[in-house]
């Protein structure tokens, strides 16, 4: 699920800050660049935390309703105003490594060949999944 939230940029000499209105995140980086990297990881941190708890992820104000001069950071310097993107699924993935223990049963000839052959069963079952699923890392 994709979502693009309306973000408010003010650009310092040193750092560039960074207004998430509908999600209240403030955050910032060395630059633009890292700015727009760090409100996309807020956005998607915030975000995924949000459907753990069983929280609904806000919908997007409208870009034209958002008004820089009365943002957070209004009196640092002028703010702009750009849309940032985030895929919740893929964010979620890139995240979400943990690895859990599951119980497979295997009958025990197979398993005495796995074991022979040297296979790593966790891999494969793994990739059969993934394949069986139709999904990527």
């Amino acid at each position: 699920m994709t979502k693009v939230y309306p973000v408010i940029f003010t650009e310092l000499e040193d750092a560039c800050l960074v207004e998430v209105p509908d999600m209240e995140i403030l955050t910032e980086g060395k630059n633009l660049e890292e700015a727009f990297a760090m409100a996309r990881d807020a956005i998607g941190i915030k975000g995924i935390s949000m459907e753990d708890d069983g929280e609904p992820i806000p919908e997007a104000t409208r870009l034209a309703e958002v008004k820089p001069e009365e943002g957070t950071f209004a009196e640092e310097g002028k703010g702009m105003v750009s849309l940032v993107d985030v895929d919740f699924t893929a964010y979620r993935k890139k995240l979400d490594q943990k690895m859990v223990r599951r119980n497979v049963t295997l009958p025990n000839w197979l398993n005495q060949e796995a074991e022979a052959a040297g296979v790593n069963v966790s891999k494969i079952l793994q990739e059969a999944l993934m394949q069986n699923l139709g999904v990527q890392r």
